[in-house]
């Protein structure tokens, strides 16, 4: 297992179908000193928006990934480093475990699987977009979590776990759970990071801590104080 997320600690994930806080621009945001930015969104994305940021966000020195939500959202980019591809285990629908994959390789000719990853996501806050579009059941205590994580690692190989509480701060422990059982899988956590101390907090669990809306909703400054957070957890 292995690959370059091994040595982030930080990732800022950019919504193509928001906008950024007046006066700050793609060049601000790639200045954070986040480890990694993801471009992608659960609604409203696509190829349009997509190439946009990819194109703002890809003139600058900072590792550029796609997060797509569905084959509509996926761009070609000499700009990007690779492609990290949800597969949500708890989903309800079958869709997001293989479905919607299947879709994207019949309808891209040119996906770059050498440069593709997958992504092992649990879904745990039931009032969020991804948990609804999914189907998620998140009615999951930690002792669940940990052992998807495991099945997510063990049975499935995934070099990536990823605990998304989308919008919300999760449980700390339920996020230690899932570490705890994991060998070499990088945990990844997202969800609610809004300042240092709750980056640090879930720095603490999680190898890399993911921060999303905060960019624009509150801008680079706030975004800044999550990798400090994040570094010194």
């Amino acid at each position: 297992m292995g690959g370059p997320w091994t040595e982030w600690s930080h990732i800022l994930k950019v919504d193509p179908d928001k906008t950024l806080v007046d006066g700050e621009t793609f060049a601000d945001v790639c200045r954070t000193g986040t480890d990694a930015i993801a471009v992608g969104g659960t609604t409203g994305m696509t190829e349009a928006k997509m190439a946009e940021v990819v194109e703002a966000c890809g003139t600058h020195d900072v590792p550029l990934y796609i997060e797509p939500s569905h084959s509509n959202a996926v761009v070609h980019s000499d700009d990007l480093d690779g492609y990290l591809i949800p597969i949500v285990f708890n989903a309800g629908d079958i869709a997001w475990v293989t479905g919607a994959h299947k879709e994207w390789a019949r309808l891209d000719d040119d996906i770059d699987w050498a440069n593709t990853f997958t992504e092992g996501y649990i879904v745990l806050n039931p009032d969020s977009s991804v948990a609804e579009y999914t189907g998620a059941d998140c009615d999951l205590g930690a002792e669940e979590v940990a052992a998807y994580a495991e099945v997510a690692e063990q049975m499935f190989g995934q070099d990536i776990v990823y605990i998304e509480y989308s919008g919300t701060l999760g449980d700390p422990d339920i996020v230690a759970a899932a570490q705890a059982d994991l060998d070499e899988a990088t945990l990844f956590y997202g969800g609610g990071i809004h300042d240092y101390d709750s980056a640090y907090t879930m720095g603490q669990h999680a190898d890399v801590v993911v921060v999303g809306d905060l960019v624009h909703d509150e801008g680079v400054d706030a975004v800044r104080e999550t990798v400090e957070g994040a570094n010194d957890a």
